[in-house]
């Protein structure tokens, strides 16, 4: 839905939205990449207090969303999407750089 970085499907910026709703006074959602879990490297998705400098910004119809610089160079070309079911709700990232993920789907190599 919005282009740049990455992109968010519909059902991620009606997710960006409601939680936008739940906390006003944030800027946005910030997208980032940590080191953790087995194969090395996880998403995370946060709330956003401010633009930091080198933020690349996405902005779609449910709020901005503010991509850590040092994340570019693994999420480049990903689509966000949200899910939820009765086992998981989240957001999801489908990435064509990853070049594995492990057991669990928490991590993700490139």
């Amino acid at each position: 839905m919005a282009a740049g970085i990455i992109t968010l499907t519909d059902r991620a910026v009606d997710r960006v939205k409601t939680l936008m709703a739940k906390r006003p006074e944030a800027a946005g959602l910030r997208v980032w990449i940590k080191e953790a879990g087995c194969s090395g490297l996880s998403y995370k998705v946060d709330f956003a207090d401010e633009a930091k400098p080198g933020d690349d910004v996405v902005e779609t119809e449910g709020g901005r969303v503010y991509v850590d610089p040092k994340a570019v160079m693994y999420i480049l070309g990903s689509q966000m999407d949200y899910q939820e079911d009765k086992f998981f709700s989240g957001f999801l990232f489908m990435n064509p750089n990853e070049k594995g993920r492990c057991g669990c789907g928490e991590s993700f190599t490139v």
